[in-house]
């Protein structure tokens, strides 16, 4: 064997290993403090338990308002979701087929706004929401979660429907297809990656955002797992255990759909990126 392709080879899977250890290493860590009994939470070694215990799942689930805030994370991604695509998908098909004046400026003003930190906006929006309502409910988290999730999915989308060749768009008009039957018969169906990598994201994003949803909440009613998460701390003890039990409660969901779409998301970022 080639000593020098055996180096190689041992190298690769040494960095594999590394970038394993560096992303996957918290989310594990978060495993074994869950399954640690309480009495062994501050102890150092053992690393691994000698008899896991479930009881802080139990104690999690077993909590009202860990149960509130996933059904509201639930509730306001999915709604971001529809938003994302019921909303960014006729925006992008307008820029991307109907040659608007000025689409590409629009189209790069929308990502400089998303590109936006968040504590630069969070102020603003605080205020504005007061005067609206809307702060401490859902819908204002909704909205807030829409507001920097569509101009990304506006590019993303525009991006797929690009690669959709304009002769299959001439002949449907010429047909008489209006705009909007080209964009439910023949433009979404061939898009259809491109609407769930970017739906994907867009629950992803609304899922783990903590900001807004911190500052624009005030009661259990409306609160997000993230932020149910962050307020676990009492006076005068910290929960450990409870806290890496919700915390991996918290990631499953998104995990999961990462695993099962994870070919669409390389797919919805990457179109566009090479021309044949």
């Amino acid at each position: 064997m080639n000593p020098a392709r055996t180096l190689r080879s041992m190298s690769i899977v040494l960095g594999l290993g590394l970038a394993l250890s560096f992303f996957l290493g918290p989310f594990l860590w978060q495993i074994v403090t869950a399954l640690k009994p309480a009495a062994q939470l501050g102890q150092l070694p053992p690393i691994l338990p000698a008899h896991p215990s479930w009881q802080s799942f139990a104690d999690v689930l077993g909590a009202p308002g860990f149960v509130r805030a996933f059904f509201n994370s639930t509730v306001v991604a999915t709604l971001v979701v529809l938003v994302a695509v019921l909303v960014g998908a006729p925006a992008a098909y307008a820029l991307a087929k109907l040659k608007l004046r000025g689409g590409h400026v629009l189209l790069a003003a929308l990502l400089v706004f998303s590109m936006f930190p968040p504590v630069a906006n969070v102020a603003p929006l605080y205020l504005l929401f007061i005067r609206a309502g809307i702060r401490d409910t859902l819908l204002g988290i909704v909205l807030a979660h829409s507001l920097f999730t569509l101009p990304f999915a506006i590019w993303l989308l525009s991006n797929f429907f690009r690669e959709i060749p304009d002769d299959i768009y001439r002949a449907a008009r010429i047909d008489g297809c209006s705009h909007l039957g080209v964009l439910r018969h023949i433009v979404l169906p061939l898009a259809a990656p491109g609407l769930l990598s970017a739906g994907l994201l867009a629950f992803v994003f609304s899922w783990n955002e903590f900001l807004y949803a911190f500052t624009l909440t005030a009661s259990e009613s409306s609160r997000t797992l993230p932020v149910a998460i962050a307020l676990f701390p009492g006076v005068h003890e910290v929960p450990w255990g409870e806290i890496s039990a919700a915390s991996v409660l918290a990631t499953l969901p998104t995990v999961a759909l990462m695993l099962v779409f994870q070919r669409h998301i390389v797919s919805g970022l990457t179109t566009g990126a090479v021309k044949a």
